[in-house]
C-alpha cells in the first residue's frame, strides 16, 4: 500500500465550512438539518445522517477516473452482476477462519488445484499453493520459499555469503521491495536494442553458488512480451552441466500465466519445464476477478520448505497458513472460483481470444495513424506498447497521455529503463470489458488529437520522471 502523510495545513478542521451536500440528501426538511461540514483529517465530534455520510464520500469519488477507461492498469474492473452479488454476500467472511468457514476454505483448495491441473503440474494432487491479496504477496512467497531453499543449501556458508536474485530489469516493483526487505542482492539484465526483457544467456551468466533463483516474466508490464521461459531453462540446465549450479526458476505470470494455458497451448512455460518450481498469478488481472486476489503455487512439497508454513490452532482447527497478512475477506476468493465454474476453458479461451483480438485491431489502427511505431502488437497478452515516429518533432508520448487524459482516457507514458533510458513509450491494456466499440472511440479520439499537436512548436514535456504517475 501507498504510505500517505496526515493534514499538513494547520487551518484544514479549526473552523467550521458550510457543508455541500444536496438539502434534499438530508432531513426530510430541506431547509433544516445539517448545515456544517466535518473536519476533513480529524474525526469529527458527531454523527451524521448515513445519506449525508454517502453523498460526500460520493461526491468526492466522482473525481476519480473511470476504471472502465483506464488503460494503464491490468487490474479486472468489470465482473457480472452475480459475481458482485456474490463478493457482497461473502465480504463479512474472514479468509483466515477456515474453521468458521469451511465451504470458503474449500473452495480456495478448489482453486489451486484447479491451477495446478491448469499450469501442468507432475501431480496435481502433491502441488501445494494458497490466494493471497494479489501477485505482489504471492512473489514475496516465492522469493522466501526461493531463498529458504537456498540457505538450507548453504548452511555452511550463510549468513555469511549474500544472496541474490537473477531477472531481467523489467520485473515489477514487487521484485525490488523483495530483495530489499529480505536482504537478497538484485542481479539485473539490463535492456538492449529491440529486447526489452530478459536475455536468458545473459541470465545465466550472472549466476553463482549465491543465486537463490532466476525469475522469468510471463508478460512484461513494459510491453505486453512473453519472455522466453523455456530458453531461460535451457540456458540454466547447461549453466548446471558445466558447473554443478543448480539454479531454480520462479515464473511471475501476473498476467500470462492466465492468458497463455488458454491461447498458446503448446508454449513450454510452466511445471512441464522440470526447472519451473514456483509460479504465480494476479486472480485480478486476466484471472477476471476484482481486487484482490492472487494465487502462489509450488511444484511440490519439497519446493516449498515445511518451516515457512505455519500451523495454527485457530477456532477449533488446525490451520497450515503461509501469508504474509492474516485477516481479509473472503469474497475475492469466492469470485475466481465463480469465475472458474462459469467460464471453464472454453468460456476463458474466448475472452482472452476478444482480448487478444482488440488489442492487435488497435495497435494496427495506431499503426496507420502514420504517427507512431510499434514495439509490441499483442499478439501475446493483449498489451501492444507505442513510441513516436522518428520523424515526429513537435510532440512525445507524454503530450499524447495528457491529451488523451483530457477525453478520458487513461493511457500511461513512461521511459524504459537501462539500457533503453532514450525510450519513451505509450501502452494500451485490453481488458475484458474494453470492447470493440470502446476500441474505436479510443483511436477517433487519439486521431482528433492529432492536428492539434502536429501544430506545436516542440514538445511540452520538461519533466519526464513527473509526467506520469506509472512506475511499474
Amino acid at each position: 500500500m501507498p504510505l500517505h502523510r496526515g493534514n499538513t495545513e494547520a487551518s484544514d478542521g479549526d473552523g467550521p465550512r458550510r457543508l455541500s451536500v444536496n438539502p434534499f440528501v438530508g432531513e426530510a426538511n430541506p431547509v433544516g438539518g445539517m448545515t456544517e461540514a466535518p473536519p476533513k483529517h480529524r474525526l469529527p465530534d458527531a454523527p451524521m445522517a448515513p445519506s449525508s455520510a454517502y453523498q460526500v464520500v460520493h461526491d468526492e469519488l466522482m473525481l476519480d477516473g473511470n476504471s472502465r477507461l483506464n488503460l494503464a492498469t491490468f487490474v479486472t474492473t468489470w465482473m457480472e452482476p452475480q459475481a458482485t452479488a456474490l463478493m457482497a454476500e461473502c465480504r463479512d467472511k474472514n479468509m483466515i477462519d477456515k474453521d468458521e468457514y469451511p465451504r470458503t476454505a474449500e473452495l480456495e483448495r478448489r482453486c489451486v488445484a484447479m491451477l495446478a491441473d491448469l499450469w501442468n503440474a507432475p501431480d496435481p494432487s502433491s502441488a501445494v499453493g494458497c490466494s493471497t491479496t494479489g501477485s505482489s504477496e504471492a512473489c514475496m512467497l516465492a522469493g522466501m520459499a526461493l531463498k529458504r531453499r537456498w540457505m538450507r543449501r548453504n548452511a555452511d556458508r550463510y549468513p555469511g555469503a549474500r544472496p541474490n536474485l537473477v531477472m531481467g530489469i523489467n520485473v515489477q516493483v514487487c521484485w525490488d521491495k523483495f530483495c530489499n526487505f529480505w536482504e537478497v542482492e538484485p542481479r539485473l539484465v539490463p535492456m538492449e536494442g529491440e529486447r526489452f526483457h530478459l536475455d536468458p544467456q545473459a541470465a545465466a551468466g550472472l549466476c553463482d553458488e549465491n543465486t537463490i533463483g532466476v525469475v522469468g516474466i510471463l508478460g512484461s508490464t513494459f510491453d505486453g512480451s512473453y519472455e522466453p521461459i523455456a530458453d531461460l531453462c535451457a540456458a540454466l540446465d547447461a549453466l548446471q552441466e558445466r558447473t554443478g549450479l543448480d539454479v531454480p526458476v520462479h515464473v511471475d505470470g501476473a498476467s500470462g500465466a492466465m492468458v497463455a494455458p488458454f491461447l498458446d497451448e503448446d508454449l513450454e512455460w510452466d511445471f512441464r519445464l522440470p526447472r519451473v518450481a514456483s509460479i504465480n498469478t494476479s486472480g485480478h488481472k486476466y484471472g477476471l476477478v476484482y481486487p484482490g486476489v492472487g494465487w502462489a503455487l509450488w511444484r511440490d512439497k519439497e519446493a516449498l520448505p515445511e518451516e515457512l508454513v505455519f500451523r495454527v490452532n485457530y477456532l477449533g482447527g488446525d490451520m497450515p497458513t503461509f501469508a504474509l497478512n492474516f485477516s481479509r475477506p473472503g469474497a475475492q476468493v469466492v469470485a475466481q472460483y465463480y469465475s472458474f465454474l462459469r467460464l471453464g476453458r472454453e468460456g476463458y479461451r474466448a475472452v482472452q481470444q476478444a482480448a487478444r483480438e482488440v488489442a492487435g485491431k488497435v495497435a494496427e489502427d495506431v499503426e496507420n495513424l502514420g504517427d507512431f511505431r510499434l514495439l509490441t502488437r499483442g499478439d501475446q497478452l493483449p498489451v501492444f506498447a507505442f513510441t513516436t515516429a522518428p520523424d515526429v518533432t513537435a510532440y512525445d508520448v507524454f503530450d499524447v497521455s495528457r491529451r488523451m487524459r483530457e477525453a478520458g482516457w487513461l493511457v500511461p507514458a513512461y521511459t524504459f529503463p537501462p539500457n533503453r533510458e532514450d525510450l519513451s513509450v505509450l501502452r494500451v491494456v485490453c481488458r475484458n470489458g474494453f470492447s470493440t466499440d470502446l476500441a474505436e472511440l479510443f483511436v477517433d479520439d487519439l486521431s482528433r488529437s492529432l492536428p492539434e499537436l502536429r501544430r506545436q512548436p516542440h514538445p511540452t514535456t520538461h519533466d519526464k520522471g513527473a509526467a506520469t504517475g506509472f512506475h511499474h
